[in-house]
């Protein structure tokens, strides 16, 4: 993110009001705008040069190059460390590095070998994104990033092989609505292995705290509480994010395989159910991102009380501090 570059003065979040949901909206319709995906190392140090620029007063004001070069640091560069995130987990890349994996596990009839697979293949994308856009005040050890995907692997497997066992011997319920529930399986699985996933994933910076800054930009100290709603709100987005791709897909098809699908080839079912999921997701994903905004503000008060008489660089008593979600 463009906050990663130093300077005096303050950067404007936005463009958009970030307080307003619409806004979120708009915001992070840009970080995931796939064609930042393009961006070269050249892009980014004009971008970098550029901020610092407007960071030491010597842009005095937003043009539209420096709007430009903030998107593309917003979508391509980690706001804690400053690094370039690896491209297929960036934000800019989360619909095209999820198509494959959303279209195998909600293909239906594949038995339990290829739902452990592609549950398997989920999780190891998420842990990835987690690890590559968390807050990374506390660096986690391979020991605990191994430990923690096993469990995210496992947990998802478990849930998606369980419940499809589990719908077919419902009883007192059609075949249609046991139909439906099986193509909602892979959500119900995605779900609970997601939060799961992203509580193991950060665990660290619930224990130990993450780290605050006030409006200049300067480090706090480090809050547990600020680490809990963090962690918190990202589990939650998990559940949104993963809710209109996992569900709103699987739900037309089943209309359309009774319908215009009806006897046509898997090849053509399989290509319909991929444009149908396509189009989902980058119609809801800014929608779904926005629920939350990424970097905000909380009120000293209602955070350790360590915090509540610390001042900022002018002898000012600071009343609200800033911290990064993550992603």
């Amino acid at each position: 993110m463009a906050s990663s570059i130093p300077g005096p003065v303050a950067l404007p979040e936005s463009r958009y009001d970030l307080n307003t949901y619409w806004g979120r909206v708009r915001h992070c319709a840009e970080i995931a705008d796939p064609t930042m995906l393009l961006t070269t190392e050249a892009d980014l140090k004009q971008a970098r040069d550029i901020i610092s620029a407007y960071r030491h007063g010597k842009l005095k004001e937003p043009t539209p190059e420096f709007w430009y070069a903030k998107k593309q640091l917003d979508s391509t560069v980690h706001p804690d460390t400053g690094d370039t995130v690896l491209l297929p987990f960036r934000m800019s890349s989360n619909v095209l590095s999820n198509l494959l994996v959303t279209t195998g596990m909600l293909t239906p009839g594949m038995g339990t070998m290829g739902t452990v697979f592609w549950q398997w293949a989920n999780q190891s994308l998420n842990v990835a994104v987690n690890s590559a856009n968390s807050n990374k005040s506390h660096p986690m050890s391979t020991q605990q990033l191994v430990t923690n995907y096993t469990a995210a692997v496992t947990a998802s497997c478990g849930v998606a092989v369980g419940l499809n066992k589990l719908v077919p011997r419902l009883k007192n319920l059609s075949a249609n609505t046991k139909m439906v529930l099986g193509r909602l399986v892979p959500f119900a699985a995605v779900v609970s292995a997601g939060v799961i996933n992203v509580f193991l994933m950060r665990g660290n910076e619930i224990r130990k705290g993450i780290t605050v800054y006030d409006s200049n930009g300067d480090e706090v100290g480090k809050s547990k509480k600020a680490a809990f709603l963090a962690v918190g709100e990202t589990a939650l987005s998990r559940v949104i994010n993963a809710t209109p791709i996992m569900v709103i897909p699987p739900l037309i098809m089943v209309r359309l395989q009774k319908g215009p699908l009806k006897g046509k080839r898997f090849a053509v079912q399989s290509l319909v159910q991929l444009v149908v999921i396509t189009a989902t997701a980058f119609a809801a994903l800014p929608f779904a991102l926005g629920v939350f905004p990424q970097y905000q503000a909380i009120n000293v008060k209602k955070l350790e009380p360590e915090l509540s008489e610390k001042k900022d660089r002018d002898g000012k008593v600071i009343q609200q501090v800033y911290f990064n979600r993550g992603m």
